[in-house]
C-alpha cells in the first residue's frame, strides 16, 4: 500500500493564475535553499529566483554579467528548500534574446537542470513570438514588462510608461504576452494608475514591483526588505527588517569577545 503523503500541495502556474481577482499574490526572490523554506513556510505562493543576484549576492552593478550556470545552481537550490511555493527562474540576459531556438535550448535546459516550474523572460510585444514557442513546447513563461533590468543600457533607470504613447504600449505589450500564453507578468516602475490600468486590461495576474496597490500581487527582492542592500533604497520598497545593522553588530561583538578572551567560554568547549 503506498502511503499518502502529508506534504503541502505544489501551486502550480495554472493554481497561480487563477488567483486573479481571489487574493493577492505576495511574491519574493530568494537565491539558497534556507531562505527558500523560510518563504515558503510563510506561505508565500510565488518565489522568483532572480536574476538579481547578481547585484545581491554576486557585487556586479547590474544584472547582465549573471550567467546561466549561476542561475542554474542557486534555482536548484531553492527549489530544494521550497515544498509548496511555485519557483520560477529568470532567464539571464543573451539566453532567449538571439533567436527561438535559442529560448527554447535555454530554457529548457534551466527547467531541466533545476526543478522550476516556470522561466521569466522580459519583453512585451516583440517578445510575444517567443513566449508562445515557450509555451507551446511545455515551458510555462512569467512575462516582465515595464522597466526590465537586463535593458539598463537602453532604458535607464527611469520610470516606464509617463506619456500617452508610453503607457499605450505598455498596455498592448501586457495584452501581447497575455495572448501568447503568459500565465503571469511582471510590471517593474510605473505610475500607480497605469499599473492599475494593466492589471484591469488582462485576464491573468499582474503582478507589481513599483507598479502601485492597484495590481494583483506585489513582488520585492529578498534583500530590500531585510535591509540587506546597503544604501540602495527604491522609493517603491520597504523594509520590513533591518538585518544588515544585525549582522554587523554581531560581528562587531564576536570581535571584541574573541579579542578579549570572553569567547569560548567553559560552555563551548569538550571534556
Amino acid at each position: 500500500m503506498i502511503p499518502v503523503s502529508d506534504s503541502p500541495k505544489k501551486i502550480t502556474p495554472r493554481a497561480l493564475a487563477a488567483m486573479k481577482g481571489v487574493e493577492k499574490i505576495a511574491a519574493l526572490t530568494a537565491y539558497d535553499f534556507r531562505t527558500a523554506r523560510l518563504l515558503d513556510d510563510a506561505g508565500l505562493p510565488l518565489i522568483l529566483v532572480g536574476d538579481s543576484l547578481g547585484t545581491t549576492l554576486l557585487g556586479y552593478d547590474n544584472t547582465l554579467p549573471v550567467t546561466l550556470d549561476d542561475m542554474i545552481r542557486h534555482a536548484a537550490a531553492v527549489v530544494r528548500g521550497a515544498r509548496r511555493a511555485l519557483v520560477v527562474i529568470d532567464m539571464p540576459f543573451m539566453t532567449y534574446q538571439a533567436s527561438i531556438e535559442q529560448a527554447l535550448l535555454s530554457c529548457g535546459r534551466a527547467i531541466q537542470a533545476t526543478g522550476c516550474q516556470a522561466v521569466k523572460i522580459e519583453g512585451g510585444e516583440f517578445r510575444a513570438p517567443t513566449i508562445q514557442a515557450l509555451v507551446q513546447n511545455g515551458i510555462p513563461v512569467l512575462a516582465h514588462i515595464g522597466l526590465t533590468p537586463q535593458s539598463v543600457k537602453v532604458l535607464g533607470t527611469r520610470v516606464q510608461g509617463r506619456g500617452e504613447e508610453a503607457a499605450q504600449q505598455l498596455l498592448a505589450d501586457a495584452r501581447a504576452v497575455a495572448d501568447a500564453g503568459a500565465f503571469a507578468v511582471v510590471v517593474e516602475t510605473v505610475p500607480a494608475a497605469l499599473g492599475a490600468q494593466v492589471a484591469a486590461a488582462v485576464k491573468i495576474p499582474v503582478i507589481g514591483i513599483g507598479a502601485g496597490p492597484g495590481c494583483d500581487g506585489q513582488i520585492l527582492v529578498i534583500n530590500d526588505i531585510l535591509g540587506l542592500s546597503g544604501d540602495f533604497h527604491p522609493k517603491f520598497v520597504k523594509q520590513y527588517a533591518a538585518l544588515g545593522a544585525q549582522v554587523a553588530a554581531a560581528a562587531a561583538a564576536y570581535k571584541s569577545e574573541v579579542e578579549t578572551a570572553v569567547f569560548p567560554g567553559p560552555e563551548h568547549g569538550y571534556e
